[in-house]
């Protein structure tokens, strides 16, 4: 009787630190889509950040981000609640879910060009960074990444369904549990590691290229330095975007040398680390450090805080 009280408190335990875990975790995402959306429509509702390259860029970014951060909160909480789906539903959530993170990495690269080009050859930078020049690099980057999640789906509909007894997953969804067959985990790792890669790469050289633009006395300082910080804090977030395809994996590695409450408390702080932060930097970096951005910010924050005594003056 008494083991059978114990064990109904450890179900008791689990339970309740799944449901602050999940509370904390969503209400860290709630604050995150609100700054997102803010941003989205902040960007969309002016005809000068609608024609700039750089906003458009900036622009694809968020929604990569936005879009990403709902799918990986929602694992998340299934996954804490030990919610078991199907392979097909899971395999729409992982693949949406690589779509968007891949999307945000590549549109990393390319502000990173755009700021070496804006600093190193300021005179070409309007003719090159045109946003017809913008609208195709992104539709080309959503085209290349949908290609890939076709590949990765098609991967996936290779292993034989046929052979098993039912559809339903044995363990949550999560990235690792679409790893049906060897090739498909192969092909996920070496084409995530190609894109870090380039986006690093990409990033290092833009930052080298800046540095070594900065010791000419015709450079800009103040956009030298502005552009760095970015660049830096860029390098931050594919770090941090690069550690969340590890996740599961370290995950894997903790469980059966960590009791629950710490296995639950780790989860927790790689989650925010790994997913909500990355996907934060963006409004920060942005939201906080372009003074044109700022500004527009600052008048729908006043405009949504004052609302009719605004309308009565006008």
């Amino acid at each position: 009787m008494q083991s059978l009280s114990l064990a109904n408190v450890t179900i008791r335990l689990s339970l309740a630190e799944r449901i602050v875990s999940a509370a904390l975790t969503i209400s860290f995402c709630w604050i995150l889509l609100f700054l997102n959306g803010i941003m989205l429509f902040t960007l969309r509702n002016k005809c000068m950040f609608r024609e700039t390259s750089r906003y458009i860029l900036l622009y694809n970014l968020l929604l990569g981000d936005t879009l990403q951060l709902v799918v990986s909160q929602l694992m998340y909480c299934l996954n804490s609640f030990r919610v078991i789906f199907t392979y097909p539903v899971c395999s729409v959530l992982v693949l949406f879910g690589n779509l968007f993170s891949r999307i945000s990495t590549l549109v990393l690269v390319a502000m990173s060009l755009e700021r070496y080009v804006a600093v190193c050859h300021p005179l070409r930078h309007a003719s090159i960074m045109t946003k017809g020049n913008t609208v195709r690099a992104m539709l080309g980057m959503w085209i290349v990444c949908f290609i890939i999640l076709l590949i990765q789906d098609l991967l996936i509909l290779r292993f034989p369904f046929e052979q098993l007894e039912s559809l339903q997953m044995t363990q949550p969804c999560r990235y690792s549990s679409m790893f049906l067959l060897p090739f498909s985990e192969i092909f996920h790792n070496t084409y995530s590691v190609l894109v870090f890669f380039v986006a690093g790469l990409a990033n290092i050289s833009s930052y080298v290229g800046i540095v070594i633009a900065a010791r000419s006395a015709a450079t800009d300082k103040v956009s030298v330095r502005k552009a760095k910080g970015t660049l830096l804090l860029h390098l931050v977030q594919l770090s941090l975007s690069l550690l969340s395809v590890i996740y599961s994996n370290i995950l894997t590695i903790l469980s059966p040398l960590l009791n629950w409450v710490a296995f639950n408390q780790i989860r927790i702080f790689l989650f925010v680390c790994f997913f909500l932060l990355p996907r934060s930097l963006s409004s920060l970096v942005y939201g906080l450090r372009d003074q044109n951005l700022r500004i527009e910010l600052l008048y729908l924050f006043c405009c949504c805080a004052k609302g009719p005594v605004k309308a009565v003056v006008s």
